[in-house]
């Protein structure tokens, strides 16, 4: 099972810099307040919460935690987005998902007490608030509502995994491509955007080859239906991409 929570298939809309700014200036309480996963929790729980929260501005390529390190917690993303990458069989880079704005990461090795099974870093700048597990387990033992929110987040994280794997197994190579771009693209579907990781760790989550990933993604631009400079993707004719996918 990967090591993340809600994670989202569209890009999320980044903050400014005065925006960003403004996110690191705020208390952890006020931004944990404003966060899906608290929003339920009394100002005694936050409090509590708040004090324990160490916050983490992460320029892009900073790595949160590794692969193997022993779990210290659980981490938030406020801005930006926070890449998940495991190991191919090769010992390549594969895409397990992107933790977005108010998405949440590292609560099942947390729960389990077992080393990380994925390398945690930002893919853009970031911030992050990391809360230390002895005061989530506190707050569990206090909080049955909090308890029950984490288990949520948990359950959407299982279900939005099932979906994936129903993608992945249904469909061509070319198909799978279609439906994650246009999840990448979001509500903006025009608008460029930029892969999460390396083109290589993108092809490993939608299990192409690196080559194929390469070809399919030279064919879609021959054909028009969008434009590839480097990572940045813009996708053309969204529509007709959208037919791709069935």
């Amino acid at each position: 099972m990967d090591e993340h929570s809600n994670i989202r298939a569209s890009s999320p809309s980044r903050p400014g810099t005065e925006g960003r700014a403004a996110s690191r200036a705020v208390p952890a309480g006020a931004l944990l307040k404003a966060l899906p996963l608290f929003k339920a929790l009394g100002e005694p729980a936050i409090a509590r919460l708040a004090a324990a929260t160490q916050r983490r501005v992460l320029a892009r390529g900073a790595r949160v935690f590794s692969r193997g390190d022993d779990p210290t917690g659980m981490y938030v993303v406020v801005y930006g987005q926070v890449r998940l990458l495991g190991r191919t069989r090769g010992g390549g880079e594969r895409l397990t998902g992107v933790a977005g704005p108010g998405h949440s990461f590292g609560e099942p090795v947390m729960f389990l007490e077992r080393p990380a099974l994925v390398d945690a870093e930002a893919a853009t700048d970031a911030l992050v608030l990391h809360l230390p597990k002895q005061a989530i387990f506190d707050e569990i033992e206090r909080n049955p509502r909090f308890a029950r929110r984490l288990i949520a987040g948990l359950s959407a994280r299982i279900e939005a995994l099932v979906q994936q794997q129903d993608r992945h197994d249904g469909g061509t190579g070319r198909a799978r491509l279609a439906d994650y771009l246009l999840r990448q693209a979001g509500e903006q579907p025009e608008a460029p955007f930029t892969l999460p990781a390396a083109k290589a760790a993108v092809a490993g989550h939608l299990r192409l080859t690196p080559e194929h990933f390469s070809r399919l993604l030279h064919e879609l631009a021959a054909e028009q239906l969008l434009r590839v400079e480097g990572r940045r993707i813009t996708l053309l004719q969204p529509a007709r991409l959208a037919a791709l996918r069935h």
